[in-house]
């Protein structure tokens, strides 16, 4: 018997070399390079793919084979990983990297109204393939100046085919940086004054709660639990406790946490270290989204400057960046993300506020919420519940697109109407446009016909009409707009954005589309799949992705048909 066993060289059954991918040595040290003195925690995965993502464009199959044995993870892991997310690239031997450009166009319900097909059709027929990539994306929180082009990490909005070339040419890819008010401005202004009132004990934390609930204070980013409930939740909790900030504002025609971060990011963080400091938070996480840019920039800036004036430790404030993953918005899939992980929702119970990262207790708020606390501990709770309109409290910061006169961020009293959103605060339709229907909380929430224009735009009072106000997000439709397609838009972003790990979202949102690309829709079959998604869908993209197919059927029947 030959006693070489399977590594024997020659003919035979035995390999010359284990099986998988070889180590390429080169591969290796362009990785170690990268890293530096970094930590090889699980956690930063993400991260350290990002960080190869941008230094070659794409990620090598030796590259992920490299940072595999850097990381000491296995091969599946770090490619599992790594697949899950839309802005990295994965290429494998043989293939061909992409081109080092890229071009992103969304095609999301605003852009698509302001012609986003026609301009992606446009830039492929321009461009050189072989030099520049044109591609489809979601909404990248630009619905006001629609249609949104990204060029590299360069916005373009709103964006024509010679805008999008000038930029190109151009050669400058990097983001645009707002002019936002830094550290030093807004301290001059009475800044941190009250997170030093609290850490000198001064503001008790139980106080600044009692502030936050009668300002009646609920979490913005669209499930709208009360916020001063949630600290006590995690404040009960054994420690470590973290928070986490959930800052993937990824529902199309949301933009308002972009307009905030961009203007006064200071705010937001002041907010986020009085929550921190009221639940005795051990650390802080904040998660932005891949498709902001220039606020990871200025994020990372000033909590730098944070650092340096002492007003936290180094390192307490940890900023992640996300990969291009709307289901990344739901709190328990943006904590997996946030270990390292694919953004795969958890089964509840347990919540988060029990078991949330590293299955410690988590607080999580969204950028929204974070800025109103800040300004509830700098004014009092009346800097919300002195305002409100039929019969509700407070303020919300309306997202607007589509076809009205005056889009953007519409700082409004809670329980306004469309009707009186859009005459008072958005100037109207645009010229030549008829008011035909509204998305009152971005694809999620369906749409509503105008006939339903006095309803009171807040948590509680939309849900009798099988929606709900969300994140604010609102996109109007006028009479040269098909609700039909809209719906289509809606489910064609549900059907991608899937996770994939639940059976009745992933197969029942491809199913839709299909039912809602022929001629006429089957109302009984879309009604039972509906009913199923809603019931069985482990998180809430699932759940409510039947609500477009619901009230297009309900208050449009004759474009369905």
């Amino acid at each position: 018997m030959n006693k070489a066993g399977v590594w024997k060289s020659g003919r035979g059954r035995g390999r010359a070399h284990p099986k998988g991918r070889p180590l390429e040595d080169s591969a290796l040290t362009e990785v170690r390079a990268l890293l530096g003195d970094r930590p090889r925690r699980r956690d930063l995965l993400i991260e350290h793919l990002h960080l190869i993502q941008d230094r070659f464009g794409h990620l090598s199959a030796a590259h992920l084979r490299a940072l595999a044995e850097e990381m000491r993870l296995s091969q599946a892991e770090v490619q599992e990983v790594a697949s899950f997310y839309a802005h990295f690239d994965i290429v494998k031997e043989g293939e061909t990297p992409p081109p080092p450009v890229t071009v992103r166009v969304c095609d999301s319900l605003s852009c698509a109204l302001a012609g986003s097909a026609a301009l992606h059709d446009a830039l492929e027929a321009g461009t050189d393939p072989s030099q520049i990539r044109i591609a489809r994306a979601p909404c990248m929180g630009r619905c006001a100046e629609a249609p949104a082009v990204e060029v590299g990490h360069r916005h373009v909005a709103p964006a024509t085919a010679e805008r999008v070339q000038k930029v190109i040419a151009a050669g400058d890819l990097s983001p645009q940086m707002p002019d936002y008010e830094d550290l030093a401005a807004y301290r001059a202004r009475g800044g941190y004054a009250r997170l030093a009132a609290m850490r000198a004990g001064e503001l008790k934390a139980d106080d600044l709660a009692a502030d936050v609930e009668d300002a009646g204070l609920r979490g913005l980013g669209g499930a709208g639990f009360p916020a001063a409930r949630k600290w006590q939740f995690v404040r009960d909790a054994q420690g470590p406790r973290y928070l986490a900030v959930n800052g993937d504002e990824g529902e199309p025609g949301t933009f308002k946490d972009r307009v905030m971060l961009e203007a006064t990011p200071h705010a937001f963080l002041e907010g986020t270290l009085l929550a921190a400091e009221a639940i005795g938070a051990d650390r802080v996480y904040i998660y932005m989204r891949d498709e902001y840019p220039a606020i990871l920039k200025l994020l990372a800036a000033e909590i730098a400057a944070l650092e340096r004036a002492g007003l936290v430790s180094p390192g307490f404030i940890d900023l992640r960046r996300g990969a291009g993953a709307y289901i990344c918005g739901e709190e328990s899939a943006m904590i997996e993300s946030i270990e390292g992980k694919r953004g795969l929702p958890r089964h509840r119970p347990p919540y988060v506020a029990e078991k949330g990262i590293f299955d410690r207790p988590t607080l999580v708020h969204n950028v929204e919420t974070l800025y109103w606390i800040a300004r509830i501990a700098q004014e009092g709770p009346e800097v919300l519940n002195a305002f409100g309109r039929n019969g509700r409290t407070g303020l919300r910061a309306f997202s607007v697109s589509g076809r009205v006169a005056d889009p953007g961020v519409k700082l409004a009293p809670a329980g306004i109407t469309m009707a009186e959103l859009l005459d008072e605060y958005c100037g109207g339709m645009a010229e030549g446009h008829r008011f035909k229907a509204y998305q009152p909380g971005g694809p999620s929430a369906g749409l509503l016909p105008a006939t339903m224009a006095d309803v009171p735009l807040d948590f509680d009072t939309l849900q009798p009409h099988g929606t709900f106000i969300g994140s604010a997000a609102i996109v109007v439709l006028s009479d040269q707009d098909s609700a039909a397609d809209a719906a289509r838009n809606m489910l064609a972003f549900f059907e991608s954005e899937s996770c994939g790990q639940c059976t009745p979202c992933r197969v029942g949102c491809a199913k839709a589309v299909q039912l809602m690309d022929a001629p006429a829709w089957d109302a009984e079959k879309l009604e039972e799949l509906a009913q199923a998604m809603a019931d069985a869908s482990i998180c809430g993209l699932g759940q409510a992705a039947p609500n477009p197919i619901r009230l297009a059927l309900k208050h449009f029947p004759e474009e369905t048909r």
